[in-house]
């Protein structure tokens, strides 16, 4: 036995596939990818995505009930999801100003908020018009 080797956790095989997708997953999706290495159950990725998620390694994209891997690194900023309707592409955003603004919102209507994500559907550049309508 080699000292100094660990073998990787289910949570560390969740965050490196994540990390090498395009798009959000759903769990499921993730278990029929990761099953072939040993994640054989769904209980088992949702505790592995539960850990990665308190440890602001991933995301769950709500509106999609999907997960990604964090993208940007952000502590008290709120993220910012743009979320393509046509081909379902996410891009994460990170920006201070509007998690002050939230939190000054919140400290005047008397709401203590535990997290903020703002998910943002339309269409990418890709999908939709190239020019403004007038």
């Amino acid at each position: 036995m080699q000292r100094g080797r660990t073998r990787p956790t289910h949570a560390d095989r969740v965050l490196e596939f994540l990390r090498r997708q395009t798009h959000p997953l759903s769990a499921y999706e993730i278990l029929e990818a990761l099953r072939e290495d040993g994640v054989t159950a769904a209980t088992t990725v949702y505790r592995a995505l539960a850990k990665l998620l308190e440890a602001g390694h991933v995301h769950r994209i709500e509106s999609l009930n999907a997960w990604t891997a964090c993208r940007a690194p952000h502590h008290s900023e709120a993220p910012v999801f743009e979320i393509c309707d046509g081909c379902g592409s996410v891009t994460e955003h990170v920006t201070s100003r509007l998690a002050g603004d939230i939190a000054a919102l919140s400290t005047d209507s008397g709401f203590a908020p535990g997290r903020t994500v703002i998910e943002i559907h339309g269409l990418c550049s890709d999908c939709g018009p190239t020019t403004p309508s007038n």
